[in-house]
């Protein structure tokens, strides 16, 4: 059994803080069509966690509670850096970037990717390994950080700036 449903909602310095606990990728799916009541665009969230804790696996779920692809379309953009999807947010249209910055080096890199050009009013923009750069530490509105705890369990930690 998993505990997938919103906790009450905690409040720090940081911003708004809800948790989540997980037992299987599936839940992981779940948690994300979950997060999206929580995603107001135009939304900066850096996605952090070790490889293979599942970042990836909840962006499936988040594109999916957007009607913008099924989860198994969703894959990781390790090698492509940058991934683009097409939803809706009630009916509101939504654009959703998911990008992977691990193999970047520099701020001038990620410059080429024109970041602030994916930042419109409409926009979630999901990034990976983005606290290696302090331009999108900067600009970040919270951030999702998933930890491993023991075979599939996985807690997801959301933070969101007021």
């Amino acid at each position: 059994m998993t505990n997938t449903a919103p906790p009450p909602e905690g409040r720090t310095q940081e911003g708004r803080i809800h948790e989540f606990k997980t037992l299987r990728g599936a839940d992981t799916i779940e948690v994300g069509r979950k997060l999206v009541k929580l995603l107001k665009p135009p939304q900066l969230l850096l996605l952090r966690g070790e490889l293979g804790t599942g970042k990836t696996t909840l962006v499936k779920g988040i594109v999916q509670a957007l009607n913008a692809a099924e989860p198994d379309e969703v894959t990781s953009p390790t090698f492509t850096l940058l991934h683009e999807y097409d939803g809706t947010r009630g009916d509101q249209p939504v654009k959703l970037y998911h990008l992977d910055v691990y193999r970047l080096e520099s701020e001038r890199q990620l410059e080429t990717l024109g970041l602030d050009e994916l930042l419109t009013p409409n926009a979630l923009v999901l990034v990976e390994w983005g606290d290696k750069f302090k331009s999108i530490k900067k600009r970040a509105t919270g951030e999702i950080l998933i930890t491993a705890e023991g075979g599939d369990t996985r807690k997801i930690t959301v933070t969101l700036k007021d």
